[in-house]
């Protein structure tokens, strides 16, 4: 699997393609969310995926998001296969290319209730209470930079 990130402009029409069909495919037809998945977010975004024999094994997005004072939020997170660690393979890899790519510290993600624990082993806390977002229990959750030490107190 080859790891990809691209702005929407850098996209082929086949990756576009690919990425909304697995999104449905996840989304729609796995979880049973109904919603409008085009929200002209994937316009600014970076999208982040495995890209494996012209098909997207797993994705995600990351963005400015207005509605969190221009914080980076990730969103769309998914994997076509379950168990096989491609989903912390995503999330390692998109990190720091996130990072790098829009230039932040931090990220948040309004995440599903049953994925909190996957992304707290991955450094990300819980910051909120719960709430429904289509339907589907959901919290935010933050990734901060570690901490650095205080060199006066080493």
């Amino acid at each position: 699997m080859e790891f990809k990130a691209k702005t929407f402009e850098e996209l082929s029409g086949c990756e576009v393609y690919e990425i909304l069909k697995a999104r449905a495919a996840v989304f729609v037809k796995e979880q049973g969310i109904s919603y409008v998945d085009e929200d002209d977010v994937d316009y600014q975004s970076l999208h982040c995926f495995f890209w494996d024999d012209g098909r997207v094994r797993g994705y995600l997005r990351a963005y400015r998001d207005d509605r969190h004072n221009g914080d980076i939020s990730i969103g769309r997170v998914l994997t076509t296969e379950h168990g096989k660690g491609i989903g912390t393979s995503l999330m390692k890899q998109s990190i720091p290319a996130i990072k790098k790519r829009l230039q932040c510290d931090r990220l948040r993600m309004d995440a599903q209730k049953h994925a909190v624990s996957f992304y707290e082993r991955l450094g990300f806390k819980v910051t909120s209470g719960e709430y429904l977002e289509e339907g589907v229990v959901h919290v935010d959750m933050e990734l901060k930079p570690p901490e650095k030490a205080d060199p006066g107190h080493l």
